[in-house]
């Protein structure tokens, strides 16, 4: 996989960055001083649900002739390290939060994120809006929204779940991931749905391969998506927002038209582009056309 590979601690756990374009001068945590940066303007990037920085790569490295991009494997995915209580939503905007202080202490940053990811990039632009000169948001936004009734529900199956912890599963090579990847995505060639079972997958030294991203990922957490409270915030923010449609996606399709324009005039400044023959993954699906539309609008 392409990009510079770096680890920062942040929050009390080890992160892993991948980086593109002109390597980012990271400031001193421990020491509290800051570097100058170089010449290309930052661009960070959150990524989606189960997907790790390594299937960014060919948006990445187009992106990189322009910007500085660094792209974050959140908790628990890609080589970051997996906390031992779990995983809480909040805890990945925190996150973004260490980091863009890490790497940027004054300067605001152009913030792109992908479906989950693009949640994080919002919430955090909203939470602080001196921060985020850009936002991108490609193929996200589209929770479905909790009622309350639903929480005896989902909190007594969130109890039954952690008497059983999942396990990840292993598969024998990277081939048999990628026919995995495929049956995902059919729209992908054998060789695309390798380059994306490389990035998601890794050797467990047993002679396996096993999935980068901790299996508890797929628990049903106790707490409820509120759309009202991520409006609230998403009113707060002032950066310029793109939003990246995947023509294909079935997220988007499945959003209400009248639900999705309510939640996009949160936003005080947006604009629209669609990537007519992409899927929901439309950065290793479409990664040309995703490159593009994020180099024309950053």
């Amino acid at each position: 996989m392409s990009g510079e590979s770096r680890h920062v601690r942040l929050r009390g756990l080890r992160f892993h960055l991948r980086c593109w374009g002109e390597e980012p001068r990271l400031a001193s945590m421990a020491s509290g001083g800051s570097e100058s940066l170089a010449e290309k303007p930052l661009l960070i990037y959150c990524h989606g649900w189960l997907d790790t920085t390594a299937t960014f790569a060919d948006v990445g490295e187009r992106l990189g002739q322009r910007f500085r991009v660094v792209a974050l494997d959140q908790r628990g995915y890609g080589y970051s390290e997996w906390p031992a209580d779990g995983y809480w939503f909040q805890d990945y905007v925190a996150d973004l939060d260490a980091l863009v202080d890490y790497l940027s202490p004054a300067a605001p940053v152009r913030l792109a994120g992908h479906s989950m990811g693009a949640q994080v990039a919002s919430l955090y632009a909203g939470l602080r809006p001196e921060r985020v000169s850009r936002l991108a948001i490609l193929d996200g936004l589209f929770l479905p929204d909790m009622p309350a009734e639903s929480a005896p529900r989902r909190f007594g199956r969130w109890l039954d779940q952690l008497k059983a912890p999942a396990r990840g599963k292993t598969y024998a090579s990277f081939e048999e991931l990628a026919e995995r990847v495929q049956k995902q995505h059919p729209q992908l060639s054998a060789e695309r749905a390798l380059f994306v079972a490389r990035g998601w997958g890794a050797a467990d030294g047993a002679g396996r391969i096993h999935l980068l991203a901790d299996p508890r990922h797929r628990l049903d957490m106790p707490t409820l998506y509120r759309n009202a409270e991520s409006e609230a915030i998403w009113r707060q923010i002032q950066a310029p927002t793109l939003f990246v449609d995947a023509g294909g996606s079935a997220f988007g399709q499945a959003l209400k038209a009248e639900e999705k324009a309510a939640r996009r005039a949160c936003f005080r400044d947006s604009r629209e582009v669609s990537i007519p023959d992409a899927g929901h993954m439309l950065h290793f699906d479409a990664p040309e056309a995703t490159a593009d539309a994020l180099l024309r609008f950053f």
